[in-house]
């Protein structure tokens, strides 16, 4: 089955081809990123496969609908790009990879942490200037503080069980509470509690009308002082500005971010010897208690074997008419 591949990258190319061997289909890579503009490319084509900042929204769907699109796969787990009432209006299948390697982002979650916590990223400017002074660099132990983990999913946990390891106090925050989360001696607790009694906040829950932008002013101005926040789950779980205002008041101590609201266009290509127009990332990149990476977390040789292998099986089920395990419905 011919497949258009939207948001491409070398290693995109590489792996999906690697594993594309015990399938057959026929690969077409694209780099641009799925849009109106774009679904073109996939006319008559019944399968395409696209990724976090692809756009299918319902235009797009009824685009390539209309051009004989039946199947769209997300080589990732979150599907807020996907409109999918209107996809099972038009006939649209919709998978996803839901499951693949929770260690890969729970591990960078902490590598963000620690960096944070102990100026990592500032140490390493300096002694390669031959600055090995130590002034500004002082961080606090992770052994006897409160972490808050919201959303404690299989990500979640695994980040809770690693901060387990630190002897930190852990504090759930979860619409569906886990039992996993309790035996690893974390607690459930309401997020009034949580804002104030955590010294670092890590965002692992989906991007839902409930959850978009749960860091905000107001919660932000009512945590520990110098808190830390890490998100490597979805940039619309934090409000980008109000952190802005509170790590220039102090209020915010640091902040670790794998994702960003506005990160489409810019993550995941070199700009390097471009002008970045967003000057809201411009502002986050330039405070010294702030880290970002460019959506990196998933980025293992693990998880991106279990996402691409996920992704063709997927698509070989609906070529033979199978069960879609990994079927996405409306509602």
């Amino acid at each position: 089955m011919q497949i258009v591949v939207f948001s491409t990258q070398r290693y995109d190319r590489e792996l999906l081809t690697a594993a594309n061997a015990e399938h057959g289909h026929a690969l077409v890579f694209e780099e641009a990123p799925l849009s109106l503009s774009t679904a073109s490319l996939a006319a008559g084509v019944p399968a395409v496969c696209i990724f976090v900042n692809d756009h299918a929204d319902a235009a797009t769907l009824a685009k390539l609908a209309a051009g004989g699109t039946r199947l769209v796969a997300l080589r990732c787990t979150g599907f807020n790009n996907v409109d999918l009432d209107a996809a099972a209006r038009l006939g649209i299948r919709v998978v996803r990879v839901t499951d693949y390697s929770p260690y890969s982002v729970a591990e960078h979650a902490v590598a963000l942490l620690l960096a944070l916590d102990r100026k990592v990223h500032r140490a390493y400017n300096r002694t390669r200037d031959g600055n090995f002074a130590l002034d500004g660099l002082m961080g606090f132990d992770l052994h006897g503080r409160s972490v808050a983990v919201l959303g404690t999913g299989k990500i979640g946990r695994v980040f809770a069980r690693i901060m387990a390891g630190f002897g930190c106090e852990l504090l759930g925050y979860d619409a569906y509470p886990n039992a996993e989360f309790e035996a690893l001696g974390g607690r459930y607790a309401g997020l009034d509690e949580i804002i104030d009694r955590a010294d670092v906040i890590s965002l692992h829950c989906p991007l839902t009308p409930e959850t978009r932008r749960i860091i905000n002013a107001d919660t932000l101005a009512r945590m520990k002082r110098g808190a830390l926040v890490i998100n490597t789950s979805r940039g619309g779980l934090l409000d980008t500005e109000a952190a802005i205002g509170a790590l220039k008041s102090g209020q915010l101590g640091g902040l670790g971010i794998d994702v960003y609201e506005q990160e489409a266009g810019v993550f995941f290509r070199d700009l390097s010897s471009s002008i970045i127009a967003d000057d809201v990332l411009q502002r986050l990149v330039a405070f010294p208690n702030v880290i970002v990476t460019g959506h990196q977390g998933f980025f293992t040789r693990e998880a991106i074997g279990t996402i691409c292998a996920t992704t063709l099986a997927s698509a070989s089920a609906f070529e033979r008419g199978e069960p879609l395990v990994n079927e996405l419905h409306a509602g």
